[in-house]
């Protein structure tokens, strides 16, 4: 602006004071202006000397910016526009400085390596008006820088005092050193200008949203420098410093870090930052007593750990010990130098091969203790928070872990105690807090029902237990769960079972039953002879839904109450009765309390005695074997036959042979 004098006028920012605002403006010399177009022409001219006459530029931009102290008094009012346009004069000096600050540093780094320092003052702007934007656009710039510059591995800091090094290891220690000092001041700057985003609980102090912005800008600073240098210094801290976000209150937020923290998991080939994180994560969600934001358990569906292979981990383990054990028996009996270094060379070279697999192994560990700790994390939710806001993920996890063992049961390759094994894990899975999830395990159903008669009182005798402890979690702990066409299906089949069982297992089965009967009405019409559904029963069928054991009766049970042992009799009894507490049909009240695992304990025959006693049958009579025959047309038919040729056709028919013969 010009004045009346024709003088030029540069306007200021005003001072706001309790009087009002002080309109500041600074009279320019046009001595001032003709010597800046001098220094202009003389840079355009003189290539060698532009570097200082860029820094006396800076430095009379610092003087324009920082001349509030030396202003005068205005004499008349200044017009909005007239302020908005000297803030954007303010913010363009800046914006040019940092731009050549920061390019000088990317051009020349070992040179100009002193520009992190006036980069980071910037930082620091406590300029009310301008503090943010110049705050933003510095971090930002340090930031790719900080992407080109930084190595991929880790800067170690080593003390070699007294030890004479060369000017240019000195050199390069020299720019390590200031760039790690100025990533870490950079970091602290990050973490001072998100301190707003961790408010404690109760803080009622309303946000300002423009630190609040400023604050997401340094979270997304954080997360670009966690995935493009995952492995350099202070990585570890960045990670623990973020991952509390995954539970801030803002979604930007925690969907930046969430993307952030993905990545990684997909990307970290070590799998170190990865485990860290896990632990850190188990650790957050503890602390909190599992109230938190789902963002920070959905995370951990982006972790790798399908590579876990401790078999394989065992098997290196033993083969290095044998190459151990080989090498040393090479150099005790070889005797002549040629061979000994020959098989020495040879098995040298296994060993490194067998070393190259370290770090395999070392990932795979880590691998397994990240599973660890997710099962961990699921579980400890699942017991101690089925309610919370978190629980739904658990059941896509769920889902994929019975579609896993579904798979290796139906593959084929697993034995019947291993298959019994896997049903009853998700039966267990599913008990207990696990009643909180809403899902129908099917096809597990099906295979416990599939393999039931599978099992008998020879060589599978071991596996009674397991289905023992299955069926009670599935009859009677989850029985709301389970459809009336189910649970009628099992009473039937494990009926079926029980004759093919010891009496120990039968009187645990026939418990299951008891109580099963007990518990609802639905199996009661298995005792009913006359009552008729539709169609027929079809015990072939390997599902229990479709076998439709409702067209069917107990006939087990009449068999069972003509049993060898006694308790077996009396609780078939009682069933055939429809379970009466007292009168026709009822127990005794020291049977009629055990439940079916005490039944199956407590009458035990593994040592080799009957509890109670089996007593010996009655009115049999002694006769004595005799090879005579009944009949005598009987020895006269078998000493007709001709057995020579009798075996000559396809069939044997005795009678054509009687009658040819005779």
């Amino acid at each position: 602006m010009k004045d009346n004098a024709g003088k030029s006028i540069r306007m200021l920012l005003p001072i706001k004071t309790k009087n009002g605002l002080i309109q500041k403006h600074i009279i320019e010399e046009e001595n001032d202006i003709s010597n800046k177009d001098n220094e202009i022409v003389n840079n355009n001219n003189e290539e060698e000397e532009s570097k200082k006459t860029d820094k006396e530029n800076n430095s009379d931009m610092e003087m324009e910016i920082d001349a509030h102290n030396t202003l005068e008094k205005a004499d008349k009012p200044v017009s909005t526009i007239e302020l908005l346009a000297c803030r954007e004069e303010v913010l363009k000096s800046k914006r040019f400085k940092i731009g050549i600050l920061s390019s000088g540093i990317l051009e020349n780094p070992e040179l100009n390596i002193s520009n992190f320092k006036m980069l980071l003052d910037f930082m620091d702007e406590r300029n009310p008006e301008i503090y943010i934007t110049v705050r933003k656009l510095t971090m930002v710039s340090l930031l790719e820088i900080f992407k080109d510059l930084l190595p991929s591995y880790n800067i170690l800091q080593i003390s070699q005092e007294g030890v004479k090094l060369k000017n240019e290891t000195l050199a390069l220690q020299n720019y390590e050193t200031i760039l790690l000092r100025s990533y870490n001041s950079y970091l602290q700057r990050l973490e001072k200008m998100l301190k707003i985003l961790r408010r404690k609980r109760g803080d009622a102090r309303p946000v300002n949203e423009r630190e609040a912005k400023l604050g997401e800008t340094a979270v997304s600073c954080m997360c670009e420098l966690l995935i493009v240098h995952p492995y350099f210094n202070f990585s570890v801290n960045i990670a623990n410093y973020i991952l509390p976000f995954l539970d801030n209150k803002r979604s930007s937020v925690r969907r930046r870090i969430m993307q952030c923290i993905s990545q990684i998991f997909k990307e970290d080939k070590r799998g170190e930052l990865s485990l860290t994180i896990v632990r850190k994560l188990n650790q957050y969600i503890k602390a909190k007593k599992h109230s938190v934001y789902p963002e920070v358990i959905t995370v951990l569906l982006s972790l790798r750990i399908k590579d876990v292979n401790l078999d394989k981990e065992k098997e290196e383990e033993t083969k290095q010990k044998k190459l151990m054990s080989r090498k040393q028996r090479i150099l005790a009996l070889s005797r002549r130098e040629r061979k000994k270094n020959k098989k020495l060379e040879q098995v040298e070279k296994e060993l490194l091969e067998t070393k190259a697999e370290e770090n395999k192994q070392a990932k795979q560990k880590m691998l397994t203790e990240i599973t660890s700790i997710i099962f961990t994390i699921y579980f400890r939710i699942l017991k101690q928070a089925p309610n919370s806001k978190i629980r739904a993920l658990h059941q896509y996890f769920y889902q994929d872990l019975m579609g896993a063992i579904d798979r290796l049961i139906e593959e084929g390759n697993l034995g019947l105690r291993e298959q019994l094994h896997c049903v009853q894990c998700i039966f267990t899975i599913l008990s207990g807090q696990g009643t909180a999830l809403n899902i129908d395990p099917y096809r597990f159903y099906a295979h416990l029902y599939k393999n039931l008669l599978n099992v008998h009182c020879g060589k599978t005798h071991a596996e009674n237990e397991i289905i023992q402890k299955t069926l009670i979690q599935v009859l009677i702990h989850q029985r709301k769960k389970i459809t009336q066409a189910r649970a009628v299906a099992f009473v039937k089949r494990i009926s079926t079972w029980a004759l093919q069982s010891q009496h120990n297992v039968t009187l645990g089965i026939l418990g299951i039953v008891k109580q099963v009967m007990q518990l609802g009405k639905a199996a009661h019409g298995l005792l009913d002879t006359d009552c008729t559904g539709n169609g027929h029963y079809q015990s072939e069928i390997l599902e229990p839904d479709y076998c439709n054991a409702f067209c069917t009766a107990l006939w087990e049970i009449v068999a069972l109450q003509r049993h060898y042992h006694s308790v077996v009799q009396q609780l078939a009894k009682n069933i055939a009765y429809a379970v009466p507490t007292s009168g026709e049909g009822s127990m005794s009240t020291e049977i009629a309390k055990l439940t079916p695992d005490e039944l199956y304990t407590e009458y035990d025959p593994a040592g080799v005695a009957f509890k109670p006693s089996v007593p010996i049958p009655r009115n049999i009579k002694k006769t004595s074997i005799n090879n005579n025959y009944v009949s005598n047309n009987l020895e006269q038919y078998l000493n007709a036959v001709d057995i020579n040729d009798l075996f000559a056709g396809e069939h044997v028919d005795f009678y054509e042979a009687f009658k040819s013969n005779s």
